[in-house]
């Protein structure tokens, strides 16, 4: 596998970049705001994501990314490594540096996860920071309402689940309220 890498001005180790992620296809919003260092590469990234939206991991993902004055959009994730002519091919996101695709404020990706599901967020690049003392990085600022849970049908699933246990008398409440668990609630992170 073989792809050329862009030239990546060097940042310094006291450097954060903030994001913004926003579920898409959701009302009202999920999303999270998060701070990673400057070092990290797109698996550092997809694991910040997961931790601050409360994904566990089960499935497989992948970053859409296209770079600045490129026609080509990238994708970064977790490589199938038999991949088919039809395919898009996924780099690999341990080898590949975020700073090499998110270096100007403003640029946005879609990251999916879950490809049954099809979990859909954008990524958008909204600065530099510098690190604060004594704060661990990554690090989830900000956010409005819970994760969907896992493995709950993906938006349809998500929607159905929400109606469901805001109405007690719903023949499939106490079900769902089991499987999606007594701490779950839609509108709190």
């Amino acid at each position: 596998m073989s792809y050329n890498k862009p030239q990546v001005t060097s940042f310094s180790k006291n450097i954060v970049l903030q994001f913004k992620i926003v579920l898409d296809d959701i009302k009202p919003e999920i999303w999270r705001r998060i701070q990673i260092p400057s070092d990290y590469n797109f698996w550092g990234l997809h694991v910040a994501i997961h931790d601050s939206m409360g994904w566990l991991d089960y499935h497989l993902h992948h970053f859409d990314i296209r770079p600045k004055r490129k026609k080509k959009t990238y994708r970064i994730g977790i490589p199938d490594f038999e991949v088919t002519a039809d395919q898009e091919e996924i780099y690999p996101g341990w080898e590949i540096a975020v700073m090499e695709y998110f270096n100007v404020p403003g640029v946005e990706a879609k990251y999916e996860y879950d490809y049954g599901h099809s979990w859909v967020h954008n990524v958008k690049l909204e600065g530099y920071l510098c690190k604060e003392e004594g704060r661990e990085y990554p690090y989830c600022m900000d956010g409005e309402r819970a994760c969907p849970p896992e493995d709950c049908g993906g938006v349809h699933g998500y929607n159905s689940l929400v109606n469901i246990l805001s109405d007690k008398k719903h023949p499939g409440y106490k079900e769902y309220r089991i499987w999606a668990g007594n701490n779950w609630m839609p509108d709190q992170v």
